[in-house]
């Protein structure tokens, strides 16, 4: 019986992983589109926020290679990704543009933007996925106002958490260790948001335009064709604001 737990615990776990990783590469499509269409406007920049591992200009390079692009990040995640990037023979393109920035100690990132080459003039479009939820809400309110401050036209997408549901106790004998340990467990999450909470906050920012786009859309306008057993998990609540 101890071993049929086990393995019923190391199965959810599984799925949970999975459906995690689904629902980032459901949200990086999103901005991935979003981007494509804002770039066939004429829009030439593209800024990510917390950038960290995104592999968007080397995927897509035909998209990338349209944009100027701005990844901004911590000083030594950078480092370390520009000398992998190196290593593996992709290298650092003229329009690739890495923004070393601590967010926890300096919150003048556009100023270092100005400095790699970005135009102030021109309209951007600005991603941040998958950070909102590790920082307080007064600095999520704080990336807004800097976001709503760019050049008319320009377009932010940012995902956020809603409030977590209470959570019935069960005497199940597995789930309940095995969400503790699945990555998307809300325990390490700083903040969240109802979609009423997060569009009051971009329009006081200043956003001239903002709509909220539910979760649990997502995968159905990705996922709906799979014939598979891929987990299809509500991803992350969006936010798609415009200057």
């Amino acid at each position: 019986m101890r071993a049929r737990v086990s393995g019923l615990t190391f199965l959810f776990f599984v799925s949970s992983v999975t459906g995690y990783r689904t629902g980032i590469v459901i949200r990086a499509r999103f901005v991935e589109d979003l981007v494509t269409e804002q770039a066939d406007h004429g829009v030439g920049q593209y800024v990510i926020l917390g950038a960290g591992l995104d592999s968007f200009a080397q995927r897509r390079p035909e998209i990338a290679g349209r944009l100027q692009t701005f990844e901004v990040d911590r000083p030594g995640a950078q480092e370390w990704k520009r000398q992998r990037l190196i290593e593996l023979g992709y290298g650092i393109p003229k329009w690739l543009h890495f923004v070393p920035v601590d967010f926890e100690v300096d919150d003048t990132w556009r100023d270092h933007l100005v400095v790699v080459g970005f135009d102030s003039a021109r309209p951007a479009v600005v991603a941040s996925t998958g950070v909102s939820m590790y920082v307080t809400k007064e600095a999520v309110a704080s990336t807004l106002k800097e976001v709503a401050t760019l050049a008319t036209g320009s377009t932010f997408a940012m995902t956020f958490l809603l409030p977590p549901k209470p959570v019935k106790r069960t005497k199940s004998s597995g789930r309940s260790s095995a969400e503790k340990e699945a990555p998307s467990s809300r325990k390490r999450f700083t903040s969240f948001f109802s979609p009423k909470e997060m569009l009051v906050l971009a329009r006081e920012a200043g956003f001239r335009r903002v709509r909220h786009i539910a979760g649990t859309t997502l995968p159905e306008r990705y996922l709906s064709d799979r014939m598979d057993s891929l987990p299809s998990p509500s991803a992350e609540e969006m936010l798609v604001a415009t200057t």
